[in-house]
């Protein structure tokens, strides 16, 4: 079976999602996880199995906690990392789930329950993509919560009014914001200038903490571990909250404070110069080794 085999294609998104991933996951080579890979100690089977049939195992076992999470750890990671059709994975190990959402949030819809699909299809994709952080527990409930927030939302707009914060209490007339104000870029665009942020991880740490991206295709796509990411954000994180207590990013700098961060900005190269020499020496000598 293939997708172009069927006739009448879905109208509902989750529908079309479900019979994508059948399409996938068909005899004679469907797609599938080597549950061995995960780890013994996860309570899964070790083999690989098929997605559908690792989904009716999760399914029997709602309390396989642990299993649960490193399933699907796997299946973010590679939706983010191998390809649309493990996005589309995803989804259908996903579907029992966001049905149910579905079905619950159309009680009582007067629109289309097609549209409730679309953005319960939507949230989950959104959450699939970036934001549901691989480090923290129990990223399927995190993708299923954010599944059914877009689903409500929709419904919500069904009401004539909408609560919001109590403004009562508000000092009405224009207010001017506390400094540091303006766009975040600036900000950080002004810490790579005064040598807090290096110039090489500017780009990753607006996609991932302005931007709120998903933080495994960064680390591949600037030749790093994700862990290795994270401690270097981490760490940019910690620097620039100094310097915004300090005012360095809302005033002047002395020619003292500028040479000393230009100092530790120096410092900082040479040591990741010498972590990736040690690198290559690791990878040139390797293949020596094995074939001796």
């Amino acid at each position: 079976m293939s997708v172009s085999d069927a006739k009448d294609w879905p109208s509902s998104a989750l529908d079309a999602a479900a019979t994508a991933f059948a399409a996938l996951t068909c005899e004679p080579a469907p797609l599938a996880l080597d549950c061995a890979a995960l780890g013994a100690d996860t309570g899964l089977p070790q083999q690989v199995m098929s997605l559908p049939a690792l989904r009716d195992w999760l399914l029997r076992r709602p309390r396989a906690y642990s299993a649960r999470d490193e399933v699907w750890r796997e299946l973010i990671r590679r939706a983010r990392l191998d390809g649309p059709h493990w996005v589309v994975a995803a989804v259908g190990m996903a579907m029992p789930a966001l049905q149910q959402h579905a079905a619950r949030l159309c009680e009582g819809y007067d629109g289309d329950p097609a549209d409730v699909d679309a953005e319960i299809l939507t949230g989950f994709l959104a959450a699939l993509r970036d934001q549901v952080d691989l480090a923290k527990d129990a990223p399927y409930a995190s993708l299923c919560k954010a599944a059914w927030r877009a689903g409500r939302d929709l419904r919500l707009q069904q009401h004539e009014y909408l609560p919001v914060e109590d403004i009562e209490h508000l000092a009405p007339g224009p207010r001017t914001p506390r400094v540091p104000y303006g766009h975040p870029d600036l900000l950080v665009r002004r810490a790579v200038t005064l040598g807090i942020l290096d110039d090489e991880d500017e780009q990753a740490y607006i996609d991932v903490r302005l931007g709120h991206r998903a933080i495994e295709p960064i680390a591949a796509a600037n030749g790093i571990s994700v862990d290795a990411l994270r401690m270097r954000l981490s760490r940019i994180d910690d620097r620039i909250a100094e310097a915004l207590t300090d005012g360095l990013l809302s005033g002047a700098a002395s020619p003292e404070t500028l040479a000393h961060l230009h100092a530790q900005a120096q410092q900082r190269a040479r040591c990741r110069a010498g972590r990736a020499a040690a690198a290559r020496r690791a990878a040139t000598h390797a293949p020596i080794a094995a074939a001796a």
